[in-house]
């Protein structure tokens, strides 16, 4: 069963303003064993044009999944997860929070609002990538995913 999974291919969204996050992300998702298509937005706006296809998303593909930092500018990730919550074309794409945040009202409130798990960024890089490559192992090689 996983060996067919391996050979789909399986489109991402990352929501994150971190270009160190991005570089480490971009790299995990490169070297592991899941064929994918990363794409990448830099603030909340962004996201929700890119899930919506409009300006110069139109030709965005509606992602598998979606990793979704909270600290994000312009609109927030808190607001981004309640947006694609809320839209029937949208609300059943996964979205793991991945954030910087251990407080507990931004974890409750992200389930609140139907986040599919919430993970804290370890500040140690090797822990950081351990914690990416799990999310791989788990959410593209074992979890079954909606298909678009």
């Amino acid at each position: 069963m996983i060996d067919d999974k391996l050979g789909q291919n399986v489109e991402i969204l990352l929501v994150e303003d971190n270009p160190g996050d991005i570089r480490l992300i971009v790299e995990v998702l490169k070297e592991g064993k899941i064929n994918n298509n990363l794409s990448v937005v830099e603030d909340g706006e962004q996201a929700l044009a890119y899930l919506r296809r409009e300006g110069s998303y139109q030709d965005s593909i509606v992602p598998d999944i979606i990793l979704l930092d909270l600290n994000l500018p312009k609109i927030n990730g808190t607001e981004v997860l309640a947006e694609i919550k809320r839209d029937p074309l949208l609300k059943y794409i996964p979205v793991i929070i991945l954030t910087t945040s251990e407080a507990e009202q931004d974890i409750l409130k992200a389930y609140d609002l139907h986040a599919n798990c919430y993970i804290t960024k370890p500040v140690n890089l090797e822990q950081f990538l351990t914690v990416v490559r799990s999310i791989e192992n788990f959410w593209l090689t074992i979890v079954k995913l909606p298909r678009r």
